[in-house]
């Protein structure tokens, strides 16, 4: 197929990154142009060497780029309580044969706009630190993006990293405020629509039985986070990366997108990195984030089943 949408991926693998690099694996209208890494849910070394290994069990030759080890300003915690030390549930997997690519991750991913101008899709899936380094690097960089869909935030400030904020834009908030101030149009799906849109966890393990080679690596490194949330959550396990995956390959599945304005709070004892949404439009700024509110429970589960089955 020569008419895919070329699509670039910036993550921090990472399980609910996994799911969702393994759904993008398997979309056929899509073309990934590369992935490139920032530390997020663990260090960059760590974030790096689970992309790589991805790509080679899912047999994709897509160059990976290695980006920010950390934050613009401030250190902040990772999240390895939740994803394992490694980020894939430290469960000692060989490392992959492939190695990085000597480039950059802001450098690919302005050299990447270039290339695919007016076409790119860019995912932003973890902090958005490489994708604000290439802002500052290239502040034209938003004219050549065709749509950015952001996994951030939490829009009525019901927070899974404090009682206010989301765990990708706490992790990096000055990121975050420079990347939604310059972009005119970005595709969001926070935190409380991943909380709205959970998986029961009897129906994953099923997905994950029926899974081929990909799938049975899947179960492997995704058993520690689901029995976290098992205990933490309950019923259902909530795959936060793999809802704006979704959002980002089919987005006519989206039923419900409400446009509003959103500012990061960057101070504030008890709200740092929270995502301020003007609901009622009081400051007459323009709207230029789409929230996704709701999306289609079946499709998205679909779109997780098919990526977990495929050979």
């Amino acid at each position: 197929m020569t008419d895919r949408i070329p699509l670039l991926i910036d993550t921090d693998p990472g399980v609910d990154d996994a799911l969702a690099l393994l759904m993008a694996f398997n979309d056929p209208h899509h073309q990934i142009v590369g992935l490139t890494i920032a530390a997020g849910n663990v260090g960059l070394k760590h974030t790096v060497a689970n992309a790589l290994k991805l790509c080679e069990v899912a047999g994709q030759d897509i160059p990976v780029f290695a980006g920010a080890d950390a934050p613009l300003l401030h250190p902040s915690p990772d999240a390895g309580y939740v994803h394992g030390q490694d980020g894939f549930g430290d469960v000692g997997y060989e490392a992959a044969k492939r190695q990085v690519e000597a480039e950059h991750a802001a450098l690919a991913i302005i050299r990447l706009s270039h290339q695919h101008a007016g076409k790119l899709l860019l995912v932003a899936l973890g902090p958005l630190t490489n994708v604000a380094l290439a802002l500052k690097l290239d502040p034209t960089l938003p004219q050549r993006i065709a749509r950015l869909v952001v996994m951030g935030g939490a829009v009525t400030c019901q927070g899974n990293i404090t009682p206010a904020a989301e765990f990708n834009i706490y992790f990096d908030p000055e990121a975050a405020h420079i990347v939604f101030e310059a972009f005119e149009r970005i595709d969001l799906a926070d935190w409380e629509a991943v909380m709205a849109h959970g998986l029961h966890h009897d129906r994953v393990v099923g997905w994950l039985a029926a899974g081929a080679e990909r799938g049975r690596f899947y179960e492997r490194i995704s058993e520690k986070t689901r029995l976290w949330s098992i205990d933490r959550r309950g019923d259902e396990w909530h795959a936060a990366d793999a809802l704006a995956m979704a959002f980002a390959l089919e987005p006519d599945g989206a039923l419900d997108v409400q446009d509003r304005p959103v500012s990061i709070e960057l101070d504030g004892t008890h709200s740092r990195g929270a995502t301020v949404v003007d609901w009622r439009r009081q400051e007459g700024r323009a709207d230029k984030v789409s929230i996704l509110m709701k999306y289609d429970q079946a499709r998205f589960e679909r779109l997780i089943a098919a990526a977990l089955a495929a050979g």
